[in-house]
């Protein structure tokens, strides 16, 4: 298997879940028995309300049916979390995978943790906890770290304190919002990768930008690729741009097989195979999707 990410930083492993533990106040007693023993509530699922500020915007359909059909057999094993809102309902904060999930599996009722705290305290924990999670496409990051600047006015070293991420990379998505609303799309859409869209971010021109795409998508290209084609697209009189030559076409159980994968894993998966003989690529943009590699791998 190859990997597009040479070194993974541990530190960066131990500061996931730092911003989270520090946004969190006091829980709202709700009744006695709960608050003295220190367990979560059982709370309507009706009576619960979705976030208004959750930063993810794609739910997979084939993961839900996965988690509905856990919860169905074991319940719910982690607490969401809510605030409570006024005639005796509540707000999401954390857990929306689990509140979808328990109503697709039949559930009255969901563990759930109270928190008292303020509407910015709340937009910001929904923020910081979907960032920390490995499901995310690029963009949603993107829209996600910009977000935080705009409106908790943090520092791209601030955004990553608080998530566990590194600055340089916090950085780096944010730029990806300079990008084109259709090549945001693909980047959405997994047609192309963060290393693909980050590559195209040095291309000013929209001729320019539109040609490399189309080299990308046909030619089932790289990120290296990608990298050296741009460098020669800026320094044409050095480099010629030299245009991959367009795969064989791909065999029908190794395309399926290439798909189940990108959907387990939620990243973008190549499969190159020559008469039964190949190697699978896996191309991830931080720590959390290589943690998700090695969940996958039962490591």
């Amino acid at each position: 298997m190859e990997v597009t990410q040479t070194h993974v930083d541990a530190k960066k492993r131990m500061a996931l879940g730092k911003g989270i533990e520090s946004l969190l106040g006091p829980r709202v007693p709700a009744q006695a028995a709960p608050e003295a023993t220190g367990k979560p509530l059982d709370i309507p699922l009706d009576r619960i309300e979705r976030n208004p500020n959750q930063t993810r915007t794609t739910f997979d359909a084939v993961k839900l049916a996965e988690l509905a059909q856990s919860i169905t057999a074991t319940g719910v094993v982690q607490p969401v979390v809510v605030r409570e809102l006024a005639g005796g309902r509540y707000q999401l904060i954390m857990g929306e995978r689990r509140w979808r999930a328990s109503q697709a599996a039949g559930k009255a009722t969901i563990p759930a943790i109270v928190r008292q705290v303020s509407d910015e305290q709340a937009m910001e924990m929904t923020i910081v906890e979907n960032l920390q999670r490995a499901d995310l496409n690029p963009m949603e990051q993107a829209r996600a770290y910009e977000r935080l600047s705009r409106e908790f006015k943090l520092t791209q070293e601030q955004i990553a304190v608080r998530t566990g991420k590194d600055r340089a990379s916090v950085g780096n998505f944010i730029r990806l919002l300079k990008l084109t609303k259709s090549i945001q799309d693909l980047v959405e859409q997994g047609e192309l990768s963060f290393g693909h869209a980050r590559a195209l971010l040095a291309l000013e021109s929209s001729k320019n930008l539109t040609d490399a795409v189309e080299h990308i998508l046909e030619g089932h290209m790289s990120v290296r690729q990608t990298e050296a084609m741009v460098t020669a697209m800026l320094n044409p009189e050095r480099t010629p741009v030299r245009v991959a030559a367009a795969p064989p076409p791909q065999d029908a159980n190794v395309h399926d097989a290439q798909d189940r994968l990108q959907r387990k894993l939620g990243l973008k998966v190549r499969i190159e195979d020559k008469k039964g003989k190949g190697r699978v690529i896996i191309e991830y943009a931080g720590v959390d999707d290589f943690d998700a590699i090695l969940a996958a791998l039962g490591e």
